[in-house]
């Protein structure tokens, strides 16, 4: 029996049976007209459709209600069976009113269409409870996905385990993502659709199931990169692990989304016959085509090998401070072609990823994000060295931004008029040591200004006698 045959005949059952209870109660006088060719029997059968489906449709109603008040005003989660419950009630009530409305259809389709004309109706009416029982199946099976997801992530909530947090909800994304596209594979023989259409539903249906597949990798790609990174914190001091790892995951991570990406659009086009005869031209080809692409993708090649040995290797990582075409800024992104770098006013400065292998760079947080920095004084020869490095003593240490390592001053270059002192003083980092010179500079400039005014440089000239009346 095909499905349009199960619909007339499971639709036909209720209307007999409606209609031999109207009779039992009315007698044969229910038969006759009442309203041009409708007769008692045909609107009482209408009234008593509409009235069941009405009390069925209130009884849905109220108890969905019941559990979304029990879900609200419960202090644990809602058991899955309330979940469920609440999701069931509109696509049933929906599906309740449908049913009415064809039940309804089929008995006053007799009156209001022409004889010749009833057969077209029907088959119009059968298509469109097809295509709304087929919308409605699937639509069911989203909310049950939507109650699974919101329960899963609910269980990983009460869990003590850390992995449930990642693992219960890619199971609930999953689920929410393959189920409704099976669901639709599984209800799509309900349309009956032509032979010609056939074809075309179920290469469509084809290409959405392999773009669910390839939804549910790339989030599993995401999962898997925050298991791995959750243990690694990049705002601690001592980061220099955390950009490893990052500089690691993230870069594989794109490597294997551009590998499913690829292997997702092959799929696809696989499934188009032009496409695989174009395949086998081109690979007859395969030489002349192979060339020409390696030249045409020369420098987007170079940047992916350039992007695996950056991930292997690591010249620089996430986070890390650099200075690159006299520009100083951070890590801030690593993709696959190129690397953003965010410069201290805010700028953004895009490298490509070939750069760091081919040019030299300065990366200051290589090893360690400690730093040494320097700070230039230009005084008088009369300064007092060793009463500054007293002073300098007391600025220094007396600053949150030392790291307590080491300090130094020392006189470094000397000219024809004053000489050049030299600040050394560590911090755990370059913006830290920034700040850290910017306040030695200021303290100490004050300090020479205050105590010993004379030792700022200077310019000497000395008068000879008798100058004031030289000839000019």
């Amino acid at each position: 029996m095909n499905t349009t045959a199960a619909v007339d005949s499971a639709s036909a059952g209720p209307v007999i049976l409606i209609r031999a209870l109207i009779l039992d109660v009315a007698g044969p006088a229910a038969q006759r007209p009442v309203i041009g060719s409708f007769s008692a029997l045909d609107l009482g059968s209408i009234v008593v459709i509409l009235v069941l489906a009405a009390l069925v449709s209130t009884a849905l109603a109220i108890l969905a209600r019941q559990r979304a008040r029990h879900g609200a005003t419960t202090t644990r989660a809602a058991p899955l069976r309330h979940l469920a419950a609440f999701a069931l009630g509109t696509p049933a009530q929906v599906f309740v009113g449908g049913c009415a409305l064809y039940l309804s259809l089929g008995v006053l389709l007799p009156h209001i269409a022409p004889p010749a004309a009833i057969s077209l109706f029907q088959t119009l009416f059968d298509s469109l409870a097809r295509v709304g029982a087929f919308a409605i199946i699937v639509w069911l099976i989203y909310r049950l996905t939507h109650v699974l997801e919101s329960w899963l992530s609910g269980w990983a909530a009460r869990t003590q385990t850390r992995i449930d947090d990642l693992v219960l909800p890619l199971l609930g994304r999953s689920a929410r993502v393959m189920l409704p596209v099976l669901g639709a594979i599984l209800m799509l023989p309900i349309l009956e659709l032509p032979e010609r259409f056939a074809g075309i539903a179920s290469r469509a249906t084809s290409i959405v199931f392999i773009g669910a597949v390839a939804a549910v990798l790339l989030q599993a790609t995401r999962t898997g990169e925050q298991a791995l990174l959750r243990r690694y914190d990049l705002a601690a001091t001592d980061n220099l692990r955390a950009r490893t790892v990052y500089t690691q995951v993230r870069v594989i991570g794109k490597v294997i989304d551009v590998g499913i990406a690829l292997v997702t659009i092959a799929c696809v086009l696989m499934l188009f016959a032009e496409v695989r005869q174009v395949g086998a031209s081109l690979l007859a080809s395969a030489g002349v085509v192979g060339i020409i692409a390696g030249i045409a993708a020369q420098k987007t090649l170079g940047n992916l090998f350039a992007g695996f040995q950056i991930a292997l290797a690591q010249p620089m990582r996430q986070d890390d401070v650099v200075v690159v075409e006299g520009e100083w800024g951070r890590i801030e992104e690593i993709t696959l072609t190129y690397v953003v770098i965010h410069i201290w006013d805010d700028r953004r400065l895009i490298v490509p990823l070939s750069y760091f292998i081919e040019k030299p760079f300065a990366n200051w947080t290589r090893s360690s994000a400690q730093i040494l920095g320097q700070v230039i004084v230009w005084v008088d020869y009369s300064f007092p060295v060793e009463e500054g490095r007293g002073v300098l003593k007391d600025i220094i240490e007396s600053s949150s931004r030392w790291d307590r390592r080491f300090w130094n001053l020392q006189v470094t270059d000397t000219s024809e008029r004053t000489m050049q002192l030299r600040v050394l003083a560590t911090s755990t980092d370059s913006a830290t040591n920034f700040d850290l010179r910017c306040e030695i500079r200021e303290k100490f400039i004050a300090c020479i200004q205050t105590r010993w005014p004379h030792a700022l440089p200077q310019w000497r000239a000395q008068l000879a006698r008798g100058a004031e009346s030289a000839p000019l």
